[in-house]
């Protein structure tokens, strides 16, 4: 099945901040922000384990807690299992995240692609999310980003283990799709190449944004397009770069970065645009691209990203960000302009 055919909209929420990311967020504040995305009609809500060791399912799990469960549609990820067994978050190895959820849960965090991992893994995150079913499972982070030099070996185990068993799973319809959940394009080029894994799609997380959007755009775009399958944009806004952030990929921008973001927000002020609309819109006008997800951990955050959906953009925006070099000239821009 299409994962446009699973979504429920093309705006979801991406629960990363939940886990307490960059922060510590009050229980009522995350509660908040939940139901603020309920009440404006947002329906597919993502997860993973990863996200302050459980914490986002967590605080997912008790804020739909009550809601039909027919009325929305949940994806988690696999590749990292949960222990009981506490650590010390600051001698964790998150790779290029570094410690961007040190103010998480202090269980351990074990990495884990293997067929018996990612049955726990799934089975863990259900109790978490209090819910019966997950519809799609993203298989997390088996790229360079987190594993350097052995990711390939990583992805090799995921490859035995953690796509046959998503495979079958939603042959026998446990699950309704599958596919990787990553920060870079290289995996998903990889298992696009592959013969006997079938995946449904991908979300790929700030690799489809006005910030950084070549690779994907010649690498994996046209083919998870023609194939039939979707693309979930992660981080549209590049880790809050593009809206007055101050990190991009989870560290804190390079002046080069800073300018680009500069030369954007110049132009989008004398269009009359706010810089939410151009990161979404955007990202949405690739055909391959089923939804984006926003992070959010203010219910405020909510209602601005929806506005940022319906804003009216000129045609004149988007041409004058091609001209200038921004946007690749082989992307598409959003309405056809």
């Amino acid at each position: 099945m299409a994962l446009k055919d699973i979504l429920p909209g093309k705006l979801g929420f991406g629960t990363a901040p939940l886990g307490n990311m960059f922060r510590a967020i009050p229980e009522a504040e995350a509660r908040a922000t939940v139901d603020a995305a309920w009440n404006d009609g947002i329906r597919y809500f993502d997860n993973a384990p990863f996200y302050g060791a459980g914490l986002a399912e967590i605080r997912m799990g008790e804020a739909l807690a009550g809601r039909k469960r027919d009325d929305y549609v949940i994806s988690t990820k696999v590749g990292r299992v949960i222990l009981d067994e506490l650590e010390d978050v600051n001698a964790r190895d998150n790779g290029e995240k570094g410690d961007v959820f040190k103010h998480g849960r202090a269980n351990k965090v074990v990495n884990d692609y293997t067929s018996d991992g990612t049955m726990r893994s799934i089975e863990d995150s259900l109790k978490r999310l209090k819910t019966d079913r997950i519809e799609i499972v993203w298989v997390h982070d088996v790229a360079q980003d987190f594993y350097g030099d052995e990711w390939l070996d990583v992805f090799e185990t995921a490859r035995k283990g953690a796509f046959k068993t998503l495979d079958r799973l939603r042959d026998e319809g446990v699950i309704k799709a599958w596919g990787l959940g990553v920060n870079r394009v290289e995996p998903i080029e990889l298992l696009l190449g592959l013969e006997k894994n079938r995946p449904d799609g991908f979300l790929l997380a700030g690799r489809y944004t006005l910030l950084d959007h070549g690779r994907a755009l010649q690498r994996v775009m046209p083919q998870v397009a023609s194939r039939g399958l979707g693309i979930v944009v992660g981080g549209p806004y590049s880790s809050g770069a593009l809206v007055g952030g101050p990190n991009f990929e989870y560290a804190p921008m390079t002046p080069e970065i800073r300018a680009k973001v500069a030369s954007i927000k110049a132009l989008a002020d004398r269009h009359g645009v706010s810089m939410k609309a151009a990161g979404l819109q955007f990202s949405l006008a690739h055909k391959a691209v089923a939804a984006v997800i926003p992070g959010a951990s203010q219910p405020g955050r909510i209602a601005e990203d929806r506005a940022a959906l319906n804003e009216k953009v000129p045609a004149a925006f988007w041409q004058e960000l091609r001209a200038s070099g921004v946007i690749d000239v082989a992307a598409p821009l959003p309405g056809g302009a």
